[in-house]
């Protein structure tokens, strides 16, 4: 079967190429040509035709010997570029939000295992929080990490909650999380009651920005004034989301 030109040919071409990078993308390390075809469900020869052809592209690169493939500077350059312009598209949002309710507004990326943040908006109250760009968060306690799983399948999700649990030496209840999950998947809203740090609670929503990457618009707030503001945050913070997600469609 011919594998490019016009045509579904190519529309197949271009689909289990995505894929591929899709499973590149959520094992940073590499991986051999026989595992990803078992994660694509492709024949490893198709697999290393279309590996071969993101090589030339510098999608992909090989380890010495060609053992294992990993997402390469092309890629990557791309998806810096799709950062800076989801941070330009979102700040304006992300301001009109942090005036509305008051309060710090943060965008941040799934990155592997843990959220990053992009973009930050202080709040106007003397007692707000406030984080770094560039900082690192959890997923399983923070209200954006659980946003993110929540828009996940419950086995993509499983392993990294699992894989976070077993890095932070914690005993965690699947069950009970993935209840969690569901219920933040049916509101559209997670949250963060005092569970990353004590005296901060927080609402997280999240979207998919035009590559499939997950971002989290999240609001934290001193837990001494949450409960009184829940109710108009999470109005606030779902409006706001549907904005972002109408431009980015």
């Amino acid at each position: 079967m011919k594998e490019s030109g016009s045509g579904n040919g190519g529309i197949q071409v271009i689909a289990r190429a995505a894929a591929i990078l899709r499973v590149l993308r959520e094992d940073t390390s590499g991986m051999s040509l026989g595992r990803i075809a078992e994660k694509v469900d492709l024949p490893r020869s198709t697999v290393q035709r279309i590996i071969s052809a993101l090589q030339t592209e510098r999608l992909v690169i090989s380890s010495g010997g060609g053992g294992s493939i990993r997402l390469g500077p092309e890629i990557k350059a791309l998806s810096e570029a799709t950062r800076y312009s989801i941070v330009e598209m979102c700040r304006l949002h992300l301001l009109e939000l942090s005036q509305k309710v008051t309060e710090t507004v943060d965008l941040s990326v799934l990155r592997g295992s843990a959220m990053i943040f992009l973009d930050q908006v202080p709040g106007t109250h003397r007692l707000r929080t406030v984080s770094a760009i560039g900082d690192v968060f959890p997923l399983t306690t923070t209200a954006n990490g659980r946003a993110v799983l929540s828009m996940m399948d419950h086995r993509q999700a499983r392993e990294l909650v699992e894989a976070e649990w077993k890095r932070r030496d914690v005993k965690g209840d699947w069950n009970k999380f993935a209840s969690m999950l569901d219920e933040a998947a049916a509101t559209g809203i997670a949250y963060d009651l005092d569970d990353h740090t004590v005296g901060i609670s927080a609402v997280g929503a999240g979207f998919a920005d035009m590559t499939g990457e997950l971002h989290a618009i999240s609001v934290p707030i001193p837990s001494t004034r949450f409960r009184e503001k829940r109710d108009a945050v999470e109005r606030a913070l779902l409006a706001t989301i549907e904005q972002v997600r109408s431009i980015i469609e």
